[in-house]
C-alpha cells in the first residue's frame, strides 16, 4: 500500500500541512521540524505524487529540454549542465528538484511543435529550446504561440542557443550565442595567416545558427576587399574563390562536403566548417585525397567540443561555453537567477588558434 502525506504527519509528529510546506519548501518552517519531516520521509521511502502536485499548483516537477539530437556533443553538454543545476542545485525543496525530460526533435519543426503541445498537456514548470531555430516564418509563428500559451500558465520559458523570438512574450527569456562574431575572428585569423581562397561547408540552409556563421565570414572576406559589402544581412551569393556548400553537423557531411568543395574550387588552402564534427568529416576526406592538414589545406571547426583539442591534428576551433551556457539556463528556468537586461544574454565566444590552421606558403600544392 502506498504511503501518504498523512503517514509521513503521523510519523513526524506534525500536521499533514506542515509535511507539505516542508516538501514544497514554500513556507517557512523550524529547522527542527523540517528535519523530523525529512528523515519521516526518507524512512518511510514517501514519494510525493506528481500528478496530484501539478493540479493543485497549475505546474508539475517537470521541465522539457527540446534538444535537435541527444548524440551530439553540443547538445549533450548543455542538457548534462542543465539537468545537474535544475536536480541538485542549492536551494532546491527538499522532494529532489525539477525531473529535466529531453525531448530529441531530431532537426524536426514538426516534432518540436509536437513536444510543446506535450509539454503544455504536462503543465511543466519549465521549457528550454536549445540550438538554432528554423528559419521559416510559419514555423517561427506557430512556435511563438505556444510559448505564449505555455509563458502565460506560468510556464518559465528560456531559448539557449537560439535567436529571441521576433515578439517576445513576457516570461521567454533568451541565451544567445554570438556565432557571428566568432566566425568573423575565425576566417579574420585564416585571413591573417594568408589565405585568400577559404572554402566553407556550412550547416543546413534554414538554420539560423548557419545564417549566422555565414555572415560573420563573409563579413570577415569583405573588410579583406575579398567579398561585396552587404547591407541587412542580405546574402551576396556565390563569391569568387570563397565557395561554399551547404550540408548537416555530422562528420559524413564534413566528409562529402569537403569533396564538393574540392570539385568546385581545387585551389582552396582552407576550409572552415560548420563544427567540429563536421571539420574531422572534412579532415579525412583530405586524407583520402592525399592531402595533408596543414600541410596542404588548412581546416577550422566551431563549437570547441571535448575531442577538438585531442584531434590530430589539434582543430582551430571558436568555444562556446556549452556547459556554462547550459547551467545558466537550468537557474533560469527555475527562476533562481535574475532574467538578463531585456531577457536576452548574449554568450560571447572565444578563438583557439591549434595546429590544424597555418600560413599558405606552407600549403602551397
Amino acid at each position: 500500500m502506498a504511503v501518504t502525506l498523512a503517514d509521513v504527519a503521523a510519523r513526524a509528529g506534525v500536521s499533514s500541512a506542515t509535511v507539505s510546506r516542508v516538501l514544497n519548501g514554500n513556507y517557512p518552517v523550524a529547522g527542527s521540524t523540517r528535519e523530523r519531516v525529512r528523515r519521516a520521509v526518507a524512512e518511510l521511502d514517501y514519494v510525493v505524487n506528481g500528478q496530484a502536485r501539478a493540479l493543485a499548483a497549475a505546474s508539475s516537477d517537470l521541465v522539457g529540454v527540446l534538444v535537435n539530437d541527444v548524440a551530439d556533443p553540443f547538445f549533450g553538454l548543455i542538457a548534462s549542465a542543465l539537468q545537474r543545476e535544475i536536480a541538485a542545485g542549492p536551494g532546491n525543496p527538499p522532494s529532489g528538484g525539477k525531473l529535466a525530460v529531453v525531448c530529441n526533435t531530431g532537426g524536426s519543426p514538426e516534432s518540436e511543435l509536437t513536444y510543446l503541445t506535450l509539454l503544455e498537456r504536462q503543465r511543466a514548470a519549465g521549457v528550454v529550446l536549445t540550438g538554432g531555430a528554423v528559419e521559416d516564418e510559419r514555423h517561427t509563428a506557430a512556435v511563438a504561440t505556444r510559448l505564449a500559451r505555455l509563458a502565460s500558465s506560468g510556464t518559465r520559458i528560456v531559448l539557449c542557443g537560439r535567436p529571441p523570438l521576433p515578439e517576445t512574450a513576457p516570461g521567454i527569456m533568451t541565451i544567445a550565442f554570438d556565432n557571428r562574431g566568432g566566425a568573423r575572428r575565425l576566417t579574420e585569423h585564416l585571413l591573417s595567416l594568408g589565405h585568400r581562397r577559404i572554402g566553407c561547408v556550412a550547416g543546413p540552409v534554414e538554420r539560423s545558427t548557419t545564417r549566422h556563421r555565414l555572415e560573420g565570414h563573409r563579413a570577415a572576406l569583405a573588410a579583406y576587399g575579398l567579398a561585396p559589402q552587404t547591407s541587412n544581412g542580405a546574402d551576396p551569393g556565390e563569391i569568387p574563390g570563397q565557395p561554399v556548400v551547404h550540408g548537416g553537423y555530422d562528420r559524413s557531411s564534413g566528409y562529402d562536403g569537403a569533396l564538393e568543395l574540392l570539385r568546385k574550387d581545387p585551389t582552396v588552402t582552407a576550409i572552415v566548417a560548420a563544427n567540429d564534427t563536421a571539420a574531422l568529416g572534412v579532415c579525412a576526406a583530405l586524407r583520402d585525397r592525399g592531402l595533408s592538414v596543414p600541410g596542404d589545406i588548412s581546416v577550422a571547426g566551431f563549437d570547441d567540443l571535448p575531442f577538438s583539442a585531442d584531434a590530430s591534428p589539434a582543430l582551430t576551433t571558436v568555444r562556446i561555453p556549452l556547459h556554462e551556457a547550459g547551467a545558466r539556463a537550468g537557474r533560469l528556468v527555475l527562476g533562481r537567477s535574475a532574467p538578463p537586461p531585456g531577457s536576452v544574454a548574449t554568450v560571447t565566444t572565444e578563438l583557439m588558434v591549434r595546429s590544424s590552421t597555418a600560413p599558405p606558403a606552407a600549403t602551397a600544392r
